[in-house]
């Protein structure tokens, strides 16, 4: 029997397979990279390789739906490419990621997606699909991005209301964005921060003296992101474009995108497992390597019951997909920061301990069951980018991206033994219950038991399909719907009287012919003891001369007792 057949053929017996919607116990045949069967008694062919699940729970493979490798980010390069980043991932239980083409300013989006496929295709270790990132905005750029979904796979964009003189659109270009988008049928994928205060609240926070990492905190503060995200689902519904919000990490803002969904908007959020766990308070810690490490924008925030709303959140459909925001960066790297916290790079690390971190907070903190944690590490990101159900479930036909998890074990997270690039780690001495044991990838199997047998470059680009139904399909029949229409009517026939061509108008003034009103001393505000009566505005009788006033010393009806 030779070692291909075996990995061509994966039986994975006795244990509990669990779905976004479903539980179930049942075996698992995998042949050729795709589940052929589910259930129990199966009938397979001889010759494949015997997996025992038993009080195991059989998952759909995570996927991670924001990580940044191989890539340059405030003059400093990330500590994780594609091979590294990848296999941390499998690491973890993760099957696929979707990475980040972020174009610098004026420059190609095509040639940036050309310059992340060349580094990605040759190293990554499982499939994973991209964002390109919509920088900057012209005809060029519209005509790229349905270049980029026509013929290269791609079916969302990253749009940034912050990072002022970078990255940021302005409400005008951040409209058309959207209504191009919905054009397309692509996701629009919204960073929501007001970049224009964000920037004025560095300027003040450095010129306080504050230049540690709490000014991060400091400078972008929640109402920045709740205000941002509010204009950017009223900008969306404008154009009738569905919305994706990323890195929801704050209560307001939350409350915001769970009104919104009240209201029937078609908006869907996105938060990371650092913001639903930790707290800005590491901000303010005395050794500043250590507050660095957890600079990420928008900030942790200070708040300690933040990260139980947002986990929430997450339990009532409110936010709906948890992502790592990859973004690893060594100390040293950081500390080009030391001086000015505007100079550290924005990043933490997190895509190997995302799926086991929300386990043990939300599954074993009572916040989530396990169908819920399919549907917001895996299930969810594959009905919005189009992918459900080749993944997302365990289902004959779907991917054989499957993890095998063991809700009894236990790990604890620490730098020394993690396979992610950096030399810190968010999560340092947290006792995790509920842990990844084997990872199949497209029906290889990649780790078993911290073993890995995933080769650099195994991995495949997965291109992804537009119009994605979980988003569209609503909002194109409300379209149609609510479609504007002129009011039919008879035209009118009666006399039409000429305009006035010069002259005055008796009939106001706009606001540009606005009179006059003398200055007094109460500051161009008419006093109303300079005259006998007085209405606000122009009078009938300004023209006319103040009469004086004169006191009356026998008032009609006899004088006052004096008992007022």
């Amino acid at each position: 029997m030779s070692s291909s057949s075996v990995m061509a053929r994966i039986l994975i017996k006795g244990g509990k397979v669990v779905n976004d919607d479903c539980t179930q116990e049942a075996d698992v045949y995998i042949e050729n990279g795709v589940v052929q069967q589910v259930g129990r008694e199966l009938m397979i062919p001889g010759g494949a390789k015997v997996i025992d699940a038993s009080r195991k729970l059989v998952m759909p493979g995570g996927i991670d739906t924001s990580v940044h490798l191989q890539e340059t980010f405030m003059n400093a390069s990330t500590a994780d490419d594609y091979y590294s980043g990848t296999k941390a991932a499998l690491a973890g239980g993760t099957t696929m990621v979707i990475g980040h083409v972020l174009p610098e300013k004026n420059e190609s989006l095509l040639e940036a997606y050309e310059s992340c496929r060349s580094m990605a295709d040759p190293k990554a270790c499982c499939d994973y699909a991209l964002h390109v990132g919509v920088t900057w905005w012209g005809p060029k750029v519209q005509a790229e991005m349905e270049k980029l979904v026509r013929e290269h796979g791609v079916n969302s964009f990253q749009l940034f209301m912050a990072y002022k003189d970078m990255y940021m659109l302005r409400d005008g270009e951040l409209f058309q964005a959207l209504q191009h988008c919905k054009d397309i049928g692509a996701v629009a994928r919204v960073h929501a921060e007001n970049g224009e205060l964000v920037a004025e609240g560095a300027k003040e926070a450095l010129d306080l003296g504050i230049n540690g990492p709490e000014g991060i905190e400091i400078s972008r503060p929640e109402e920045l992101e709740s205000e941002a995200t509010h204009r950017a689902i009223t900008i969306a519904n404008r154009v009738h474009c569905p919305i994706y919000l990323v890195n929801v990490s704050s209560m307001s803002a939350g409350d915001v995108v769970a009104t919104a969904k009240m209201q029937g908007k078609v908006v869907h959020g996105e938060t990371t497992v650092a913001h639903a766990v930790l707290n800005g308070l590491q901000y303010y810690h005395q050794d500043w390597a250590h507050a660095a490490a957890y600079v990420t924008v928008p900030p942790l925030r200070l708040d300690p019951n933040t990260p139980n709303f947002l986990m929430s959140l997450l339990g009532n459909d409110t936010l709906n997909v948890v992502s790592s925001d990859h973004r690893p960066f060594t100390i040293n790297q950081k500390a080009m920061g030391k001086d000015d916290f505007t100079k550290i790079p924005h990043g933490v690390p997190g895509i190997q301990d995302r799926m086991s971190v929300l386990w043990e907070r939300g599954v074993v903190g009572g916040k989530l069951d396990e169908n819920q944690f399919v549907a917001v590490t895996s299930s969810n990101a594959a009905k919005i980018y189009n992918l459900y159900p080749r993944k997302g479930r365990i289902v004959p036909g779907a991917d054989a991206d499957i993890v095998v998890w063991d809700p009894e074990g236990s790990k604890t997270i620490s730098v020394e033994n993690q396979v992610q690039g950096g030399d810190t780690n968010l999560y340092e001495g947290l006792r995790c219950h509920g842990v990844p044991i084997v990872t199949i990838s497209r029906g290889r199997l990649v780790y078993e038991n911290g073993v890995f047998t995933c080769a650099e470059g195994s991995g495949k680009f997965y291109p992804l399909r537009t119009f994605p139904d979980f988003l569209y399909k609503k909002m194109v029949q409300r379209e149609k719907c609510t479609a504007l229409k002129p009011v039919e009517r008879e035209p009118y026939t009666g006399e039409v009287v000429e305009g006035v061509v010069s002259g005055k108008r008796d009939f106001g003034c706009s606001d540009l012919d606005t009179p006059t009103r003398p200055c007094t001393r109460h500051g161009g505000v008419r006093d109303l003891h300079e005259s006998s009566f007085s209405l606000s505005g122009a009078q009938i009788d300004d023209s006319l001369p103040k009469r004086s006033s004169a006191r009356i010393l026998a008032p009609p009806g006899g004088r006052s007792s004096g008992i007022w």
